[in-house]
């Protein structure tokens, strides 16, 4: 009678799945790409709705409007569960195996890659006293916490960097006090080019020689902690948070002197992504153990000041609300596939950008999740005898009221967004 019962649940949940249509801004498919990463395509979403208590006043980032207990507590269960494991400790351990086949040594060094676009972006103001959006401090905190506590990361081991921007000094002075001193911050004014490391991209384009910074050439891991919000040219991700990743002489524009808008600003499919040779490059992609979207409160675009009303979601299980959560992966096109899903089916955000559900974001999903035989027919290389063979699995959900991929659905390969907590 038991079996008889879970079949007709089983048909009856089969059949509502099926009466729901399709509502996402991109065409569906079939997973492109292997899913990679402890547990293959697996997503953590953490959300916590009394993490955030901002009444507008104010600028967003005021330390006073967040939870700091709650923002740890979301760190430590995503982590947990996206190594499959029941505690932070375990989980960083399934991370670092995955990634080295063994455990994480004392004395190898992390370099955290964070998105301070928003702070010094004309001037050398390190006050972070700004509208527009960059890294949470507190989240940025929990991070560096887990590392130190969880993963038994030495402080002094730990460089957070943005070497096209300035590091607010509140921000240093929270994430490295008591057991986080000695952690590192490396900005523009402090980063360093090692010359021996030139990015060597996979299509030819002018543009000055872009050379990675030495606090990532000395790191054994990276780990990408981006912002989920809109851009100006669509939105921003894991992907491209690396451009802040690379030094060629224009100190505050470095995208911009080695010509990469272009290949943003196209709108089109089938044509080369810069971000997919920036996730191959063996000391970016090649490196990192954790790909983290910050989405505690999120920017409508890269140049938006940040208010209450831009940047609460009309969506659920938001309604209305910050969206207060926070993202983890292993798979960098996972991630940005299911911030894609999120960030489309946003009102406040795709009324905002002339397109939220980028035409050039999604070109990238497809050249990272095809890379082997890529739409654009670009044979990318990644760097120092890398080969690339998989970046990971993209597709989208089945609809936004489930938030459902193909392991969610029961399939073998595909995207697995799981819940923390």
């Amino acid at each position: 009678m038991k079996n008889c019962l879970e079949l007709i649940l089983a048909g009856l949940l089969a059949l509502l799945t099926l009466s729901l249509p399709y509502d996402g801004a991109f065409p569906q498919h079939k997973p492109m790409g292997t899913g990679i990463g402890a547990m293959p395509g697996r997503v953590v979403w953490a959300h916590d709705p009394d993490s955030v208590n901002w009444d507008g006043s104010g600028y967003w980032w005021e330390l006073s409007h967040f939870d700091e207990p709650a923002i740890q507590k979301m760190v430590d269960e995503s982590i947990a569960r996206l190594g499959g494991k029941p505690t932070a400790k375990e989980g960083w351990q399934a991370l670092f195996a995955y990634k080295s086949e063994g455990s994480y040594k004392a004395g190898e060094k992390i370099a955290i890659k964070a998105n301070i676009n928003g702070s010094a972006v004309m001037d050398d103001d390190t006050s972070g006293r700004t509208a527009m959006s960059y890294t949470n401090p507190v989240l940025l905190k929990a991070l560096l916490t887990s590392l130190v506590k969880d993963a038994g990361v030495a402080p002094g081991d730990i460089t957070v960097y943005d070497v096209s921007r300035l590091f607010p000094d509140y921000m240093v002075e929270l994430c490295t006090q008591g057991e986080l001193n000695g952690v590192n911050f490396v900005g523009r004014n402090n980063g360093v080019a090692d010359e021996s490391a030139p990015i060597v991209w996979s299509h030819d384009f002018s543009g000055r020689v872009n050379y990675l910074p030495t606090c990532v050439m000395e790191a054994r891991y990276v780990i990408n902690l981006a912002n989920l919000k809109g851009h100006s040219y669509g939105i921003t991700l894991c992907g491209k948070n690396h451009f802040g990743s690379f030094i060629n002489g224009n100190a505050l524009r470095p995208p911009e002197g080695a010509n990469l808008h272009q290949w943003l600003t196209r709108d089109e499919m089938g044509i080369y992504s810069p971000l997919v040779d920036l996730m191959a490059n063996a000391d970016l992609g090649g490196k990192t153990v954790l790909y983290m979207l910050d989405a505690l409160i999120c920017a409508p675009s890269e140049g938006a000041s940040i208010t209450k009303e831009n940047s609460t979601w009309q969506q659920a299980p938001f309604n209305g609300g910050f969206t207060a959560s926070v993202f983890v992966s292993q798979d960098p096109d996972a991630i940005d596939s299911v911030g894609a899903d999120f960030l489309s089916n946003e009102p406040t955000v795709t009324n905002y950008n002339r397109a939220a559900a980028s035409v050039n974001n999604e070109n990238y999903l497809h050249e990272a999740g095809l890379v082997n035989s890529a739409p654009s027919g670009t044979a990318y290389t990644g760097s120092r005898g890398h080969t690339v063979t998989n970046l990971g699995v993209h597709e989208h959900w089945n609809n936004s009221a489930e938030k459902k991929y193909s392991r969610n659905l029961g399939k073998d390969e595909g995207i697995e967004l799981v819940r923390a907590g």
